[in-house]
């Protein structure tokens, strides 16, 4: 079976000229974003001086070993420290019970026979 190599993408300017993207990424990919998020193009996480301080192999690792859809924000040296349990005494509770409400009084309803026919059909249309 003869492995074809895969044909390279090229792109036409606005100008006419053409430019391969791939070649211009791979000649790029140490050049540090623009932003602020101190990576490069490849996306290594950046500190003083462009040095590489986490690749993006490791950055990658870390962000599929985070469960789904849980996002955590704060920093852990910023996260407060989880309180103790607060000690609880036994409180003796009254039950009240609430005072009854007097009903009104209600006028019995007028019965009106149902609408048949033409007019149960018209009802409600204006």
């Amino acid at each position: 079976m003869v492995m074809r190599a895969k044909p390279k993408r090229m792109y036409r300017t606005m100008q006419g000229r053409m430019v391969d993207i791939e070649k211009l990424r791979a000649a790029n990919e140490s050049t540090q974003a623009v932003g602020n998020m101190n990576v490069n193009a490849r996306g290594d996480v950046l500190g003083a001086g462009g040095q590489v301080v986490t690749p993006k192999a490791k950055v990658m690792q870390k962000y599929y070993e985070q469960p789904k859809g849980v996002a955590d924000d704060t920093p852990a040296r910023n996260k407060p420290a989880p309180a103790p349990a607060p000690q609880t005494k036994a409180v003796e509770t009254k039950i009240v019970e609430p005072k009854k409400a007097a009903t009104p009084k209600v006028a019995p309803k007028k019965t009106v026979a149902p609408k048949k026919g033409i007019d149960a059909a018209l009802d409600g249309l204006e």
